[in-house]
């Protein structure tokens, strides 16, 4: 499952579901949490399950509702039986939370999960815990609202516009746990669609640290999305002439390249460059 780009979409606005389909994002994250006030999670749940039970035309997640809210076991009835192709669970703290989700829905019923793993103080100690169900994971992905709220901070950014040392922290710590589970990075969403230039910036910057992919709130930001997450064909070339080399020299540790030295971290950076093709 390619997951550079995941655009959320309000479920309560189904007018909205086939153009977030036809957006270019490789996948859709049909919402039942944050983006749909209280009394229309009915509205949203149905309208999702209809939609789903159609002609998708792409990846489709639905984002249910937090654990903790008694609410989720009803998300899981009504969208289960349409096949989603993926759950976004939130405020989700380690393998016990996603062993909490299976049980609510029955031993085997779920489709692959995404975390939002640090949208709680104790989140963040849980998750060293994601590689113990990492057969049950999409990918691991952060949020910089809820955690903020959570401990008081009044800002998630510097002056300019760099995460806070905290917030910065989580980020990096769900980059780690993802790696070290084998599943996807999803880095978090970039939060202003009147600034293109500064998205770029950001999808460059997560591409560098190591995460594979990233979530979209409008899709007006999906294509600088798909593209900063895409390698370029001179990375391409590269890393096939990394690979071609230790294939020819097998038992090779360290390699002459174009007049520089590679060894086997080379390789695995290689390696990971051709399998975002």
């Amino acid at each position: 499952m390619k997951l550079r780009s995941l655009l959320f979409v309000p479920g309560d606005r189904p007018e909205r579901f086939d153009k977030a389909a036809a957006s270019g994002a490789d996948a859709i994250i049909l919402d039942l949490e944050d983006s749909v006030a209280p009394e229309r999670k009915g509205y949203a749940r149905d309208a999702i399950a209809a939609w789903l039970a159609g002609t998708r035309g792409c990846t489709a997640f639905v984002r249910v509702n937090p654990l903790e809210g008694g609410q989720t076991a009803d998300d899981l009835a009504i969208i289960l039986p349409a096949a989603p192709d993926g759950i976004m669970l939130p405020k989700a703290e380690g393998a016990a939370s996603i062993l909490a989700l299976e049980e609510l829905a029955g031993q085997g019923r779920l489709p692959p999960i995404l975390p939002i793993a640090t949208e709680t103080p104790a989140a963040l100690f849980e998750l060293g815990s994601y590689r113990s169900v990492r057969d049950r994971l999409a990918g691991l992905t952060w949020g910089a609202e809820d955690l903020p709220a959570s401990i008081g901070a009044t800002s998630t950014r510097e002056a300019d516009g760099r995460y806070t040392a905290p917030i910065e922290m989580a980020r990096s710590l769900t980059l780690f746990a993802a790696h070290a589970a084998g599943v996807a990075a999803i880095d978090t969403v970039f939060p202003r669609i009147d600034a293109m230039d500064d998205l770029a910036a950001y999808v460059g910057r997560a591409r560098r640290d190591g995460f594979t992919g990233m979530m979209a709130i409008h899709p007006v930001q999906v294509a600088a999305i798909n593209g900063g997450f895409t390698p370029t064909p001179a990375e391409v070339d590269h890393a096939r002439a990394v690979v071609d080399a230790f294939a020819a020299n097998p038992g090779a540790g360290v390699l002459k390249l174009d007049g520089k030295m590679i060894d086997r971290p080379h390789l695995v950076q290689a390696q990971r460059v051709l399998a975002a093709i």
